[in-house]
């Protein structure tokens, strides 16, 4: 039996229906459709299809990256459908684990993908640790000046406004001026 996995990213707004049509043409006769992130491990649906193979059985996704982001949980799925006698396929990097050729070509294009991913980590970090060198920090930016800050604290502090007065009067929710004012007291009591 043919059994195909398609999934999409939940935040990405994508559908199946490509991967679906794809696999319903190389005739895949069942079909376990998911949204969930490609670096989870907890996606109920692969589980599910993983489990109905069977010796002979063919487990076939779209694309490499539907099945796993990770190499590590890439080997784990495909080490679990060679547990089962079943083969694995992937349509667009043309790699059937049905043969010789198509294992060793599907462990090459995993290394390759981890490679990739850890290339763009090692940037990432080389970015955010020249960022930090130049005085800037992630997260987003401050709701309220410096300014802002202290002329609240003041206006609190005095009692001639509320926090929810303060924050009317400065265009911010209310939680704003609280943590405002609870990192303004426990730094005083340090």
């Amino acid at each position: 039996m043919l059994i195909g996995y398609a999934r999409v990213s939940k935040a990405d707004g994508q559908d199946t229906a490509v991967q679906i049509q794809a696999l319903k043409s190389v005739g895949v006769e069942r079909i376990f459709e998911e949204r969930a992130s490609g670096g989870r491990w907890d996606r109920p649906q692969l589980h599910r299809a993983l489990d109905q193979l069977r010796p002979e059985d063919v487990f076939i996704v779209w694309k490499l990256d539907r099945l796993s982001r990770s190499l590590k949980d890439l080997l784990t799925i495909m080490e679990k459908i060679e547990t089962c006698g079943a083969g694995f396929r992937s349509l667009t990097e043309a790699v059937d684990t049905t043969t010789p050729a198509g294992r060793m070509m599907m462990q090459m294009v995993g290394s390759f993908a981890e490679f990739e991913r850890s290339m763009i980590r090692e940037r990432t970090k080389a970015g955010l640790a020249a960022a930090r060198q130049q005085g800037r920090i992630g997260g987003r930016r401050p709701k309220l000046t410096r300014q802002q800050q202290e002329a609240i604290l003041e206006m609190v502090s005095r009692d001639e406004k509320s926090g929810s007065e303060a924050a009317r009067l400065f265009n911010v929710h209310p939680s704003t001026i609280s943590r405002l004012v609870a990192r303004h007291r426990f730094s005083e009591v340090l």
